[in-house]
């Protein structure tokens, strides 16, 4: 059991801080509130005059699968060599033992969602991971998560010569499989259990299923307005669920994305224009669509902006104009509920991981220093005030 004791709260439910003991076991949180007891706790962590959060979480990104320090040969997270790899998992990129992991967690992000990139109109799987761990399999939170898929610069980009030079391909391919995935499905459906009825076995439909079925998202790279509609036309025509990454020109378009209410994960912002689509992006993007309230995620889309920045990213939008509040739930309980994991992470609360990250200041601010990060109840970063019982 560990107990930490008399910290400011800032839980990502409540506006309002309140004092008080958070007190963990087995990994989760059992109990908040003041003066608990904690005669059983084996560790105390004294968080007097500090300030305690969840600890952030990221909704996109692709640190682990893009080598930190170790150019073009450790990029795991783009097949350039097919246009359409629905069948592709991400957790199969990830590199645990990569240095950008435990920057990471020293920053107070303990939960990342992480996949392939944008190269391909549609690239594969999302797995949610915490930030700490030898063996990915027992890093995961949830796999499977959601499925990528990409409109605009970045399959044409990489296709040009070889199948895709227009937005209009972009969305015929996504249509063409989701079209045979929704075959494949009704197909194996009617068959029922007499195998020879069924159809031949497709690896890429098979992973497509999920899909079809509502069961998880299209994540649906989108940074222009065209795009950002154009997904979301597919996602109607199909009757799938989506989640839009990027959304770099959501700023223009702030009534039509709080009418549409899906969720928005905005960045990388802390980056130059480096291509015609993101000519319009601007920090108080995330700030105007909260505040016309869709459901906002700050995003590095690591390693764009590296991981260990996202607090910052949260701080530049509400120095941009961002409600402080809505830019921490921005990294915690909204990027949990944008890939599926809420009920485990992105808040303080009871029956919730025990991820945890206890600050001298505000953690918006560059001067601000991270003095303890919990992942699962357990200290992976700690500074002086721990102490043992």
């Amino acid at each position: 059991m560990l107990c930490v004791k008399n910290g400011m709260i800032h839980d990502a439910v409540h506006q309002e801080a309140f004092r008080g003991d958070i007190i963990v076991e087995d990994g989760k949180i059992i109990a908040i509130g003041e003066n608990l007891k904690a005669e059983d706790a084996a560790k105390i962590v004294d968080a007097e005059g500090l300030y305690v959060y969840p600890g952030f979480v990221e909704a996109h990104g692709h640190i682990g699968l893009d080598g930190y320090g170790i150019g073009y040969e450790g990029m795991d997270y783009n097949e350039m060599n097919d246009i359409v790899t629905p069948h592709l998992r991400g957790i199969d990129g990830v590199k645990p033992m990569d240095a950008a992991f435990p920057h990471a967690a020293a920053a107070g992000v303990t939960c990342v969602c992480v996949g392939p990139g944008s190269a391909n109109v549609i690239g594969g799987t999302f797995t949610t991971i915490k930030t700490t761990g030898k063996r990915v399999d027992d890093m995961v939170v949830r796999d499977n998560v959601a499925m990528k898929c990409a409109f605009g610069e970045n399959p044409k980009r990489v296709y040009r010569e070889k199948k895709d030079s227009s937005r209009m391909t972009t969305a015929a391919l996504l249509r063409e499989m989701l079209f045979k995935a929704r075959e494949y499905l009704e197909k194996k459906e009617a068959a029922g259990e007499d195998v020879s009825k069924k159809p031949a076995f497709d690896m890429k439909l098979e992973a497509l299923i999920p899909v079809v079925k509502g069961e998880i998202p299209l994540k649906a790279h989108a940074h222009a307005t065209e795009d950002i509609f154009s997904a979301l036309r597919i996602a109607k025509e199909f009757g799938v669920k989506i989640t839009l990454e990027h959304v770099t020109e959501g700023h223009l378009i702030v009534e039509e994305l709080a009418k549409e209410n899906v969720p928005l994960a905005v960045g990388p912002t802390l980056t130059s224009a480096s291509k015609f689509e993101l000519r319009n992006k601007s920090w108080t993007t995330p700030g105007l669509l909260a505040a016309a309230g869709c459901q906002v995620s700050i995003i590095t889309d690591s390693p764009v902006i590296p991981q260990e920045y996202l607090p910052l990213c949260a701080g530049l939008a509400v120095h941009a104009g961002m409600d402080p509040f809505a830019a921490l739930q921005a990294i915690t309980i909204n990027p949990a509920k944008h890939a599926g994991i809420a009920d485990r992470v992105g808040s303080l609360e009871v029956g919730k991981d025990a991820d945890i990250v206890i600050t001298d200041g505000c953690p918006f601010e560059i001067s601000t220093k991270v003095k303890h990060v919990l992942i699962d109840g357990k200290e992976v970063f700690a500074g002086r005030d721990t102490t043992d019982q």
